[in-house]
């Protein structure tokens, strides 16, 4: 049994790295862990389904952050930001890179629309990218990083409910920790995806690169011409939006509420024809929805190898061996989260998961809440960086691949995983073994 999940996700991953389709890779992946299991064929897709509801919430707040980033668009106020970007960084890799990193990185704390940004920002600036020779692995890990950094690091925005739940996961298995304690515990972790980031841009893609015709497979996207936009008092009412969106989000912590505030404001505002209202919102499912079957179907494979008791059983013949050396404890625990996580693809989805897991061996073997909730929160993460199911890794490709230039697997999951996951699990190790 405990060879369950490292042989699921080895199928998926195998799969995924031979060009096989993610959803199909999740589903092969499921259906293995239901027969190692003992299920058969259809109870192993019964339970499959069923688990999909566990991101219904998350996928629906997707679908509705993409309607959100739609209107913005609508209105032409991101092409202010990529005039900019034009005008000031053309020819500037480093720089460039750098300012993407930085604006993704907004989009967790200041502009709650997280990854739903990224088809809109992105293809406008993939005909400058081949000019420049921009080696597109760079962009998609510049992305990444700003689409988990902030929430790692910084208990705001969607970082609040990260920390948030590390929280109340580890206080209802018998461990008490605050925000403050999180955010220490997080802080090592973060600074060590910068790490991954600089290395990344100074060093294995700072060489130019032609991106690659059909590389990603066939597309139906159109990449739009970029046009030249003046600031308008519809830009203003698109502000405030953004920012009524940001605020109920964090009173809320509900990130669909946040979303239909954006996307009231707007109509309100009339910045959005109301008429329009159903276009805008076919149009976020077209961008997000297949993000979000995603997420679905890797909670199901989640649920299956929740349900089966294989995460269980993994976990427990690890601590069977793994004695009272702290060193030893956090590396194994590390990488049991790695495979665990990697598989389900959510860093919010996992912690409550892990944190059942790690916080009865964790105690015994005497380590602080602050270094536990450093394992919980670090091997959650892992599930954002370099797994094919993440949303940290296909809201990148879903932009960088709008002209069919840029394969998910090798060009997106691949990297993030090299130059995040690495050293989040290196820097997650030493603050367990050392706070």
């Amino acid at each position: 049994m405990e060879w369950v999940v490292i042989v699921s996700v080895l199928v998926m991953t195998v799969l995924s790295l031979l060009r096989v389709n993610v959803i199909v890779a999740i589903i092969a992946a499921g259906l293995t862990a239901g027969l190692m299991s003992g299920l058969s064929f259809v109870e192993s897709t019964e339970m499959l389904v069923a688990g999909m509801g566990g991101q219904a919430n998350t996928a629906l707040s997707y679908i509705l952050l993409g309607a959100f980033a739609v209107a913005i668009s609508y209105t032409g106020i991101t092409g202010i930001l990529v005039n900019y970007l034009i005008k000031v960084l053309t020819g500037k890799k480093t720089m460039m890179l750098l300012a993407i990193a930085g604006f993704a990185s907004l989009s967790q704390n200041l502009v709650p629309v997280h990854i739903a940004f990224i088809p809109i920002l992105i293809p406008p600036l993939l005909k400058l990218f081949d000019e420049m020779r921009m080696d597109r692995r760079a962009v998609a890990v510049a992305l990444t990083f700003g689409l988990k950094a902030p929430y790692v690091m910084i208990p705001a925005g969607f970082g609040l409910i990260f920390h948030n739940t590390i929280v109340d996961s580890m206080n209802e298995n018998g461990a008490s920790v605050s925000i403050s304690d999180t955010t220490t515990a997080m802080l090592a972790p973060g600074i060590g995806m910068v790490v991954g980031l600089l290395i990344a841009i100074f060093f294995t893609y700072r060489k130019d690169r032609d991106a690659i015709e059909g590389a990603g497979g066939p597309t139906a996207i159109i990449v739009p011409e970029v046009k030249e936009v003046s600031f308008n008092k519809n830009h203003f009412f698109t502000l405030i939006a953004i920012f009524g969106a940001l605020i109920v989000q964090l009173i809320t912590e509900n990130l669909i509420l946040g979303a239909l505030t954006g996307l009231l404001l707007m109509f309100l505002f009339i910045v959005v024809p109301f008429r329009n209202g159903d276009n805008i919102v076919s149009e976020g499912i077209g961008m997000m929805g297949s993000i979000a079957f995603v997420m679905l179907v890797a909670s199901g494979f989640g649920t299956i190898l929740e349900e089966t008791g294989a995460v269980d059983a993994l976990v427990e013949v690890s601590s069977g061996f793994l004695g009272d050396n702290k060193a030893i404890i956090a590396f194994i625990l590390l990488l049991v989260g790695l495979f665990v996580t990697l598989g389900i693809g959510s860093s919010f989805g996992t912690v409550p998961i892990l944190a059942a897991l790690y916080v009865p061996i964790c105690l015994a073997a005497g380590f602080s809440p602050v270094a536990t909730a450093a394992l919980i929160g670090t091997a959650g993460a892992l599930g954002d960086a370099g797994s094919p199911a993440s949303d940290s890794t296909l809201g990148p490709t879903s932009g960088l691949n709008a002209d069919g230039k840029h394969q998910h697997i090798w060009d997106t999951v691949v990297p993030t995983f090299i130059h995040f996951n690495i050293p989040l699990f290196i820097f997650g190790w030493a603050a367990a073994v050392f706070l």
